[in-house]
């Protein structure tokens, strides 16, 4: 499988962003993701945000809170995230993948133990946004043991020592949220997205990705000629959940992504 770090290098010599879809597990078929995953792969996608249901997803807008309910109501568990991480393995997916997760899960699983199954079932990266950098050193050292990625978040309002700090508890890449507030398709991109950005890369020499409000193609374009990787969850998951066919809109909505990414100037 390709490491989150060799993804970003090859995609940076190719003079590309990466394109980084979210899925909630789970929805909104108990084995959805097992159909969708290749499919976003073969549209465009670099690297998959695989998101784990969980009952208070407090970072989370409403597509996505009632993603995670719907994958609840379907009997998906942590455990069974894990299962089918690995059965995507099995099946020959070899992108990044980067699980999304609240921390209470897996701390009753044990973080030595949701580690190691981690690492069997071939994850690439963690990030878990209810876990401040300050309180995560115990789970932060179980998952880098078995070569799995911790990433954590940052704000626009997070000030330059906060996006030092961050970053240095940080590996594979920085997330930078481009607003305040929660998940969610937003019509237009923050004003001040381009400076926060260069905050971020005075900060760090890791691979930043912006995620939270992306929605469009154009978005996305914008997002790519900034940063080095775009994130995009609730306008998938939407797309999604409005389709007689879920399979062919991801693939549909994923590949106008890289579309536009790749090729700006015909937006």
């Amino acid at each position: 499988m390709d490491t989150i770090q060799a993804t970003f290098e090859r995609l940076r010599h190719a003079g590309k962003a990466a394109l980084m879809p979210y899925l909630t597990m789970g929805y909104p078929g108990r084995d959805s993701a097992l159909s969708l995953v290749p499919a976003l792969v073969e549209a465009g996608a670099d690297l998959i945000e695989l998101g784990i249901p969980f009952s208070d997803p407090l970072a989370d807008g409403a597509t996505i809170q009632a993603a995670s309910q719907q994958a609840l109501n379907n009997g998906v568990t942590l455990s069974l995230c894990l299962e089918q991480a690995a059965a995507l393995r099995a099946r020959g997916v070899r992108a990044p993948l980067v699980m999304m997760g609240y921390y209470n899960p897996i701390l009753q699983m044990g973080v030595e133990e949701f580690a190691a199954q981690a690492a069997a079932a071939g994850v690439s990266g963690l990030i878990v946004p209810d876990l401040p950098p300050e309180e995560a050193d115990g789970l932060r050292r179980a998952v880098r043991q078995q070569g799995i990625d911790m990433i954590f978040l940052v704000a626009p309002t997070s000030d330059d020592g906060r996006l030092r700090m961050v970053a240095e508890y940080s590996s594979g890449f920085l997330y930078l949220v481009s607003l305040t507030g929660v998940t969610g398709a937003r019509d237009h991109l923050p004003p001040d997205l381009e400076s926060f950005v260069t905050r971020a890369r005075q900060a760090t020499g890791l691979p930043l990705a912006v995620g939270f409000g992306i929605s469009s193609p154009a978005q996305a374009a914008r997002v790519a000629r900034l940063a080095d990787g775009v994130i995009v969850g609730s306008a998938l998951i939407k797309a999604i959940s409005t389709a007689p066919d879920p399979l062919k809109a991801a693939r549909d909505f994923v590949a106008g992504l890289r579309a536009g990414m790749d090729h700006p100037e015909e937006l």
